[in-house]
């Protein structure tokens, strides 16, 4: 089929952050579940959720508390319990939570479902910020939580679509985005958790500069509004799809839960590939120097 419909979650997630891990979890699960369900009512055929889905962006302080947050993957209760509902609902899901390996090694992961239940494997965000921002040690302190990732850029052929992922932080750096295309991509989804202020402008700029310097569909996910007690920004939300030309498809608003549906198709992909032969016009044997700079 040449044309899909995408259903890109974004959402409020209310409860203090001194609440416990397990409270945050089944009231986010619980939501997201709904909003899944809403996805598909309205026609959409992948869906994907928000960076670390079920739970505040913890990342904001340093707490041994959150490594609670962690599951395995794929036989992790919240994976089985969306592999059940993508299977129910015929719907590919992208899953982006917080995975533990292991005894006790993190990773910041979105699990990939396809339409049957079917795991198909899972993304390990490769970029790891850990910076101050705000007052009171609030920051994006990602370093003590996760390890950077360690399993390439994969593509999931998917019963849609061939999908991959490039998890926030990723998006400032265009070399993983050429290698997801050169990988296969027909669409890439960046779950992003990413708040007002120096990074805001870059929102619209670069994700749509990615869909075009290697023709396909990129859709950006971030959640809204303002977690307690952190209160380190506001979440602007402004979840989209981008077409291969840079065009926004579909755009939601700054500051509501909602699922943003939009389609894409297949055939822009091919035309705007033919018309603009990046990958044929690669010179990859003069790159050499990037990767020892």
């Amino acid at each position: 089929m040449d044309k899909v419909v995408i259903g890109l979650i974004q959402a409020e997630h209310p409860l203090h952050g001194d609440e416990s891990v397990e409270a945050h979890k089944e009231a986010a699960v619980e939501r997201h579940v709904e909003l899944v369900r809403e996805a598909k009512q309205r026609g959409a055929q992948i869906v994907c959720l928000q960076e670390i889905f079920y739970g505040p962006y913890f990342c904001a302080e340093q707490t041994l508390k959150w490594y609670d947050a962690a599951e395995p993957i794929p036989d992790g209760p919240t994976v089985m319990r969306f592999r059940e509902l993508a299977a129910e609902l015929g719907v590919v899901i992208v899953l982006p939570i917080y995975e533990r390996e292991g005894i006790a090694t993190y990773y910041n992961t979105a699990a990939v479902i396809d339409a049957d239940g079917s795991y198909l494997g899972k993304y390990r965000k490769h970029h790891i910020p850990h910076v101050g921002a705000g007052e009171g040690g609030t920051g994006f302190w990602e370093k003590y939580y996760f390890k950077p990732g360690n399993m390439g850029y994969p593509v999931f052929d998917t019963a849609y679509a061939k999908l991959g992922v490039y998890i926030c932080y990723d998006r400032h750096f265009p070399e993983g985005a050429r290698m997801l295309g050169l990988n296969g991509a027909e669409i890439v989804f960046n779950p992003s958790a990413t708040v007002a202020g120096t990074s805001e402008y870059l929102w619209k700029l670069e994700q749509p500069a990615h869909a075009v310097a290697n023709g396909y569909y990129v859709a950006a996910i971030n959640r809204v509004g303002l977690e307690a007690p952190w209160n380190m920004g506001e979440f602007y939300g402004q979840s989209y799809l981008v077409d291969p030309r840079g065009n926004f498809v579909a755009i939601g608003s700054r500051d509501r839960t909602e699922v943003v549906i939009a389609e894409m198709d297949k055939k822009m992909i091919r035309e705007v590939r033919e018309s603009w032969q990046f990958y044929r016009d690669r010179r990859p044997e003069t790159y050499g120097e990037l990767a020892s700079l």
